[in-house]
């Protein structure tokens, strides 16, 4: 049992590894993290329900899985194209294209959820700051 539960620590390490690897080297996953902390502060202010933010995490959740599973594509292509391939560079296209579908979905479902929550409140602030 002990060695068990030492592999499940050994694969959740490895795990963070990744998503550390991700952060650091990936200019995309900044403006995902980016977006994604602006989206929970925005949710946050506006009050959204608990089945909106049930959404929201999902979509969110959607995008990061795109953005790691095509860094993890690129990097297996690299591996085993190193020299530049014509289907190698279709396969990494193919990837960003998966990743940029997820990202323009999520902004379109957050837009739905949030958008008129956001712009009632940025009226009713607005109001109140300048009465």
């Amino acid at each position: 049992m002990i060695k068990f539960f030492q592999k499940r620590l050994k694969s959740f390490k490895n795990a963070l590894i990744g998503w550390w690897y991700v952060i650091r080297t990936q200019h995309n996953a900044w403006i995902h993290a980016v977006a994604t902390v602006l989206v929970v502060l925005v949710g946050l202010w506006i009050g959204l329900s608990t089945w909106d933010w049930a959404v929201i995490i999902f979509v969110i959740a959607v995008v990061w899985t795109a953005e790691f599973l095509n860094t993890a594509l690129e990097i297996v292509v690299d591996l085993a194209s190193p020299n530049l391939h014509p289907l190698a560079r279709v396969g990494k296209d193919v990837g960003a294209a998966a990743v940029l579908i997820a990202a323009l979905s999520s902004v379109l479902i957050g837009l739905l959820i949030m958008g008129k929550p956001f712009i009632e409140k940025v009226q009713y602030t607005w109001h109140l700051l300048f009465k």
